[in-house]
This record gives structure tokens, sequence and C-alpha cells, in this order.
């Protein structure tokens, strides 16, 4: 299974930074994260309430955000995945529940909030392409 996320939105993120952080932390976060603006074909344009991806902070805050977001998701699913590992915006997941489970959880995931939206690529044929790599599935170990 894998996730793509392009909205990380400023609000959520800085208010899960006010919780781990001294209050002098979360307000720098949010000047810079909101000040930001981008050209394309000429026209300028000022991203709202979504970190912009472009941003040297961005990477930090999206994951920082994904954590959080996972933690709640995963703890309020009824059936959980075998394995979750994430890297960046795609994410390794071994569902054991089967296919009208994985729909259902699918459908959990992407309702807790209008900018993560999660995308599914099931393994086919024994492999699953994860990160420019093919990941194979061995169904039976040998010891050498």
């Amino acid at each position: 299974m894998w996730y793509h996320f392009t909205k990380v939105p400023v609000e959520d993120s800085v208010s899960l930074l006010s919780h781990h952080f001294t209050e002098d932390i979360p307000a720098p976060f949010k000047l810079v994260l909101t000040s930001t603006y981008f050209c394309l074909d000429g026209q300028y344009f000022e991203p709202s309430d979504v970190v912009a991806m472009g941003s040297p902070l961005s990477p930090v805050i999206a994951n920082f955000f994904m954590e959080g977001f996972e933690e709640k998701t995963l703890n309020q699913a009824t059936l959980k995945p075998t394995c979750w590992y994430r890297y960046v915006d795609d994410t390794f997941a071994i569902w054991p529940h089967g296919k009208d489970n994985l729909t259902e959880f699918l459908e959990h995931l992407s309702g807790l909030h209008k900018n993560i939206q999660f995308t599914v690529e099931i393994e086919e044929d024994g492999h699953l392409p994860f990160l420019d790599i093919d990941i194979y599935r061995k169904t039976q170990f040998t010891r050498t």
C-alpha cells in the first residue's frame, strides 16, 4: 500500500508542534510556513493553509504531521496492518485482513483529514513496486 500527500495543513501542524514543544516554538514555524510564495507561468501564488512543498522546512513539517496522523489513524482502526513503514510520502504495509477490509481501511485513512488522501497498490504475482524497487514475497524460507 502507498499514499501520497501534497497538502500538509499548516494550522494542524503548528497545533501539533504546540503539544510537543515550549510555547515559543510554534510561532516562528507558523511565520516561516505561511510566508512562502511561488511563481507559476509568470503568476505569483501564496499557498493558503498548506505547507509549500518547495520550502526546506516542508519535509520536516510533513513528516512531523504524518507521524501524528498515522498514530491517530492506526489507534482508531479496528483492523490494523501487520507492519507499517513510511518513507517521506510512501508507506509500505502488510494487510492480512483481505481486500474487502482493505477498502474499508483505505476509506478510514482517507476520511480522517480532507488534505490527506491515500491510494493503494496491491501486490501482484508475488511482488510490489516500492521506492523504485520491486519487493518480492518469499513464500518459503530455507536455511543455508
